[in-house]
């Protein structure tokens, strides 16, 4: 008995344990996952601060060029009135927002300003060279006393036989350059050459250096702030203590912007990824235990049954043959029913809906995202409800959250669709949709893949769902026509499709914040999906009012099993 009790408590302590690391797997690829997605967007923001920063530097430059060409310029290099001149660049630097405009001699000497500069002598400043030289100079550094942070353009100056007789100097304030991008996220800077924070939209950091040869940025007083990286799958991970307007865990990335001479920087909060991660992780754990809890139910209720038959037959060891083999018959008919009663209740467990997970789950990333925690818990909780609830469509639900690598292939559509109404059905219930659908009456074959096809399905599904939420009348009408090609057709009663034109454009979407709002990816992935399988995608207006999006499939021959 003792023996049996260790080797029970080995078993579980050996399935908690399987379960912790498939959990910890599940959570690492999760997270990996969700970095990348992350890095994705982070790369794209990053890249649009970096035109936005480099663009408006350029006006500063095509400035410098425009002036080093103006009558009023040229006359200060001849002896034009100074008071003339600087009324000129005062001017301008008033129009342009610029902080000075100074007009340099062939010596590099200060001829001429909008702020009245005193004379001095600026030839050992690289741009001031590179402009002597006749090519376009800039750099930054500070402007005393007008400014601590400033950039500088310098353009050459050509006399009438092409030589260089002086420069343009145009200097910009950088504090007007992102004061206008304070508190904006993500937190983004650009470091100089010596890795100084010269310009950013969180102004606590701003000329932080980066320690030689360690990564981080250490503030002007040499202050030690709290600072530590990690890497996983490849992501850099910055956790710090920089102040309450900077994320505790953030992405790192960067990009060069060799235009002006400095790297672009972001810091993405990676809490949300590591909630979605942690999610996933518990989904996976909840729905092994429960595997796990029915069972070890079932073992030891079998166990139980063993001991009693095998009790019943000492018993009736010495009995005679009759008596024997009618007792065998008897302890066969009590495990077979022992068998009906376990897969019963097996059956019972397993065959509840597991159709709401995947929307719970993703809801509860949403509300996580958005800041309600108990929203998010709630779904968490549900979910583990539901866990246990894994009958007929499990396999489906496997299938489309693997990733499918493969090539096109011959799926058969009615399967596809009833596997996607299958994942959509607890959607539409909630948001009271009413499915209208007849499915073909054969097999229709066509050519694509499985995952892929029915990704599509679901996000038209769950679009049209989402478009009707305001409407009065909710019904969905999904339909199969069938010519040379096949066409499956989703129309719904919603307000219909505001630009038909732009819909499968990327990062288009109608949908606000408040809403369940992405990135409007979906239709533009699900166009290239199609695409790919050599189909067509058209979303159009129906006369009555409404969406109508179609999906038109290349025909697949069936297999045709060869006799023998």
């Amino acid at each position: 008995m003792r023996g049996g009790l260790v080797q029970r408590l080995a078993v579980v302590t050996a399935f908690l344990a399987v379960v912790l690391a498939l959990s910890g797997g599940v959570w690492r690829y999760g997270f990996n996952q969700a970095l990348d997605q992350l890095e994705a967007r982070g790369e794209a923001d990053l890249a649009l601060a970096g035109d936005r920063l480099v663009g408006q530097l350029q006006r500063y430059r095509d400035l410098a060029v425009t002036m080093a060409d103006h009558p009023g310029v040229v006359a200060a290099l001849h002896g034009a009135s100074a008071e003339d001149t600087r009324d000129l660049l005062l001017e301008v630097a008033d129009k342009s927002a610029t902080l000075d405009v100074l007009v340099l001699d062939s010596a590099g000497r200060i001829r001429a300003a909008a702020q009245d500069a005193p004379p001095r002598d600026l030839s050992a400043q690289p741009h001031v060279r590179r402009a002597l030289r006749g090519a376009l100079g800039w750099g930054h550094g500070p402007a005393m006393p007008l400014t601590e942070r400033a950039f500088y353009h310098a353009a050459p100056m050509f006399g009438p036989d092409g030589r260089v007789q002086g420069a343009v100097v145009v200097v910009t304030d950088l504090n007007g350059i992102d004061y206008n991008w304070r508190g904006t996220n993500p937190p983004a800077f650009f470091t100089d050459l010596n890795g100084v924070v010269y310009i950013s939209n969180r102004s606590e950091i701003l000329l932080w250096q980066r320690p030689v040869g360690d990564p981080g940025l250490r503030p002007p007083d040499g202050q030690e702030p709290s600072f530590r990286i990690t890497r996983i799958g490849g992501h850099e991970i910055w956790t710090v203590g920089w102040g309450p307007y900077l994320p505790r865990e953030g992405l790192h990335l960067t990009q060069d912007l060799p235009v002006i001479g400095m790297m672009g920087e972001v810091l993405l909060d990676v809490t949300q990824a590591r909630a979605f991660a942690w999610a996933q992780a518990a989904a996976v754990a909840a729905l092994c235990l429960a595997f796990g809890s029915l069972l070890f139910l079932a073992s030891e209720r079998r166990r139980a049954l063993a001991e009693a038959n095998q009790q019943l037959e000492a018993r009736v060891a010495e009995r005679t043959a009759a008596l024997r083999r009618a007792q065998d018959d008897l302890v066969q008919a009590g495990k077979l029913s022992a068998l009906g009663q376990m897969s019963a209740g097996i059956s019972h467990e397993l065959n509840q809906p597991l159709m709401a997970i995947r929307s719970f789950a993703e809801n509860a990333v949403e509300f996580m995202a958005r800041g309600k925690p108990e929203r998010a818990e709630e779904n968490l909780t549900r979910i583990s409800d539901m866990a246990r609830r894994m009958g007929r469509i499990i396999q489906n639900l496997r299938a489309f959250a693997r990733q499918e690598t493969g090539p096109q292939e011959r799926v058969e559509l009615g399967a596809v669709l009833a596997a996607t109404f299958d994942l959509t059905k607890g959607r539409m219930a909630e948001a009271g949709v009413t499915l209208r659908y007849v499915p073909p009456a054969h097999d229709v074959w066509v050519q694509g893949g499985e995952v892929r096809l029915g990704q599509v399905f679901v996000n038209l599904i769950t679009n049209a769902v989402d478009a009707m939420a305001s409407s009065t009348h909710k019904h969905l009408s999904v339909t199969v026509e069938e010519t040379d090609s096949v066409a499956v057709r989703i129309e719904d009663t919603g307000p219909g499709i505001e630009m038909p034109d732009k819909v499968f454009d990327p990062f288009y979407t109608t949908k606000t914040v408040g809403e369940t709002g992405g990135m409007g990816l979906g239709l533009s992935i699900s166009y290239g999906i199609v695409q790919s399988f050599g189909g067509q995608i058209k979303g159009s207006n129906l006369p009555q009012g409404g969406a109508q999006f179609t999906v038109t499939l290349e025909r697949a021959v069936a297999e045709v099993e060869e006799a023998a």
